[in-house]
């Protein structure tokens, strides 16, 4: 086999042309980014830590990441989102079971427009949805996602 010309020449040039072809799919069939355009909302997706009760949840979009955790409080639980950038403002609700519960301003904490932070008496329930919006130059971002990263606190032996 190995005495054919041609199936030396073939294993040769056959790696090649696969990077070749690699290469090609990646320059023309890229998706290109571009910035946000004031006023549109855009999405936030939820990372693989916000589905397991790792006690951190990451949401992105592009550049923008946005890091949810709980930290204890005096009066309960302290909600935490800390943005990669400055934002003018953030609001929450959760939906527990179906109902959609207040939406809730949050307040910036000691890193400015940068952390913001929201006092809970009890943390979301097993089940229950955060539904986010956050505000970033002249745009909007919004998510909802699970809050099974926050049962870490509700079940600390685990």
């Amino acid at each position: 086999m190995f005495s054919n010309r041609h199936v030396i020449i073939a294993l040769l040039v056959a790696p090649l042309l696969s990077i070749g072809a690699w290469f090609a799919v990646g320059t023309f069939i890229v998706e290109t980014t571009s910035p946000a355009e004031p006023g549109r909302d855009y999405s936030l997706l939820a990372k693989s830590n916000c589905r397991y009760d790792s006690g951190r949840c990451d949401l992105s979009n592009g550049d923008l990441t946005l890091a949810i955790e709980a930290l204890p409080a005096a009066s309960g639980w302290q909600l935490s989102i800390v943005a990669s950038h400055p934002l003018r403002g953030v609001v929450l609700a959760v939906d527990e079971n179906g109902r959609a519960g207040q939406p809730r301003s949050l307040h910036t904490g000691p890193e400015g427009a940068r952390q913001w932070l929201l006092e809970l008496t009890d943390l979301p329930a097993a089940g229950a949805r955060l539904q986010l919006v956050a505000a970033a130059g002249a745009s909007r971002y919004y998510a909802d996602t699970a809050t099974d990263f926050l049962q870490r606190y509700r079940n600390p032996a685990s």
